[in-house]
């Protein structure tokens, strides 16, 4: 079971479906495709569901920028102003950087945990079946 979801995690890493680790989850930079290539599967599960990778990334970004920001403050001899700057530059760059593989990453362990039922495949887009 921990080999499954770590398995799920490393495919969401690579930006590729959960389930079966073949298609593409990102058409471009911010927009996703409806279903898998490989097995169907709607990645969209309903209104607001990808509510969960904004909390991932808010949670990462705001740990990444107040270590960033007291390891610098205390860590060497920048200026405050700077620090200041370097943190919110990196509090507005980062979210949008990391948004793709916070949705993949929420993709992946929502999956998981709450596996799709045969209604959330798509047959039409599906060449191999479920997956797992």
């Amino acid at each position: 079971m921990l080999r499954r979801y770590f398995t799920s995690l490393l495919r969401s890493l690579r930006l590729r479906c959960p389930l079966c680790g073949q298609g593409r989850l990102f058409r471009g930079w911010f927009a996703m495709h409806e279903t898998c290539s490989g097995c169907g599967l709607k990645y969209n599960r309903g209104p607001g569901y990808f509510l969960g990778s904004i909390y991932i990334n808010y949670i990462l970004t705001a740990i990444l920028v107040t270590a960033g920001y007291f390891g610098m403050y205390f860590g060497t001899d920048i200026d405050r102003d700077v620090i200041l700057w370097v943190s919110a530059a990196f509090s507005v760059a980062f979210p949008a950087c990391f948004f793709r593989y916070a949705r993949s990453l929420w993709l992946g362990m929502d999956l998981f945990w709450d596996p799709p039922e045969a209604k959330e495949f798509n047959p039409d887009e599906s060449r191999g079946g479920q997956p797992m």
